[in-house]
């Protein structure tokens, strides 16, 4: 009895926490997103503390122009750090914070959209609450691990680690791998509705893949889709960014970040 009404309480659980995602995409959360902005501003502030915040004024100019660009789409208020480190690499947290490594700055050398690309791409794993979606993955994962260690099927070793491994390969990635796609397709769609050229997102992802050297997993072991992936999913979706730009350059929206 108890055990049905442990996989009674999972069900429920799991279909009170359905909901949609900005591109139409169901999502499963059941975390409160105040918890989970709050990790973020915990995170962010240690950040500052342990990393090198770059004092380049023409780098600290580029991003917090391009960033403020991008933002203005969503509204409120949002910090903008540039680390100094070589890494090519960015990130948005939730609470609305935003985080820059100058050898991204350096990879696009200077260049304002290609730089959008990948904030417009970090902002829309926030705007798309994945950080909510992947920890309320992980604590359901768990929750139905336990489940099954509630039956007598579920005692064994072998089945176990089986679960373990889909778990990890079978739900964890593959929505990651989706995350990151869809964080492409919103970032696009941002990067144009600010007045950047859309186009230039396929230069920035060809520039990763050059950068990257080839040095890259299988995409089925991978938490991001492979270079070829991710362009072809932005060309897919270049028409309807496009008609966004040319909607936002008759606007005024002419951003002069450079």
């Amino acid at each position: 009895m108890l055990k049905k009404n442990l996989l009674a309480l999972f069900a429920a659980t799991v279909l009170a926490a359905c909901t949609t995602s900005p591109t139409g995409r169901s999502q499963l959360m059941v975390m409160p997103d105040a918890q989970i902005d709050q990790m973020g501003l915990q995170t962010f502030s240690a950040m500052k503390t342990e990393k090198a915040i770059s004092r380049n004024p023409q780098f600290n100019k580029l991003a917090h122009c391009v960033a403020s660009a991008i933002t203005q789409q969503m509204g409120g208020k949002w910090e903008v750090v540039v680390f100094d480190d070589a890494a090519v690499n960015a990130f948005a947290l939730p609470g609305n914070k935003i985080g820059v490594y100058t050898g991204l700055i350096k990879l696009v050398n200077g260049n304002q959209d290609q730089l959008a690309a990948v904030i417009g791409h970090e902002v829309g794993h926030v705007l798309a609450k994945h950080s909510n979606e992947r920890a309320s993955e992980q604590m359901l994962a768990k929750q139905g691990m336990a489940l099954a260690q509630q039956t007598s099927w579920g005692q064994s070793p072998q089945v176990l680690g089986l679960l373990g491994l889909g778990a990890q390969y079978g739900i964890l990635l593959p929505f990651s791998r989706t995350h990151e796609s869809e964080a492409d397709v919103i970032g696009q769609e941002l990067m144009a509705k600010s007045g950047f050229d859309p186009r230039q997102s396929i230069t920035l992802w060809e520039k990763m893949a050059q950068a990257s050297q080839g040095q890259q997993p299988a995409e089925i072991m991978s938490t991001h889709p492979s270079d070829a992936t991710r362009i072809g999913n932005l060309q897919q979706h270049m028409p309807q960014a496009l008609a966004y730009y040319e909607q936002a350059q008759a606007a005024g929206k002419r951003p002069h970040c450079r």
